[in-house]
């Protein structure tokens, strides 16, 4: 839960630093000769998924990520595995960073944009990160061992 909740107030402030302080819709800051800061506004689902193409109103993507966010935070509290229980609070700490983006503004900010021989990774954020991260720990974490009985 504390993980989660790390996440989200993370997330935001990263946030809110992009659009108060730094970015305007127009500027890309260079940093290096592969990543850039761009703001960007994610209408669709992860990733720019079906953004300019749904009509799902922006309550009920956020609404399936609360969801999604719930189930995550009470897997996590039953897990025994600490990191497991870390990935899945990170998880859900993204959904929520994003579902919280939906509610306040009809889309979620995205302001990292990597990209190689003129070709760009949707522009993504903290949350997303959070999340990929998460499921990437869960889906490598070690087998546990199996005793012969």
């Amino acid at each position: 839960m504390a993980m989660a909740v790390i996440a989200v107030v993370a997330d935001q402030v990263s946030k809110w630093t992009m659009l108060t302080h730094i970015l305007t819709p127009t500027d890309i800051i260079p940093v290096t000769p592969f990543f850039n800061l761009r703001l960007g506004f994610n209408t669709g689902v992860s990733f720019g998924l079906l953004s300019g193409h749904t009509t799902l109103p922006p309550y009920l993507l956020a609404g399936f990520a609360l969801l999604v966010a719930l189930v995550l935070l009470g897997w996590g509290a039953r897990m025994p595995n600490r990191p497991l229980a870390l990935a899945a609070g990170a998880m859900a700490g993204g959904a929520i960073g994003n579902a919280v983006d939906r509610i306040r503004q009809g889309a979620v900010t995205d302001f990292l944009d990597l990209h190689v021989f003129g070709w760009h990774w949707p522009t993504f954020n903290l949350a997303d990160i959070l999340i990929v991260g998460g499921a990437a720990a869960i889906a490598i974490r070690p087998s546990p061992k199996v005793v012969p009985s």
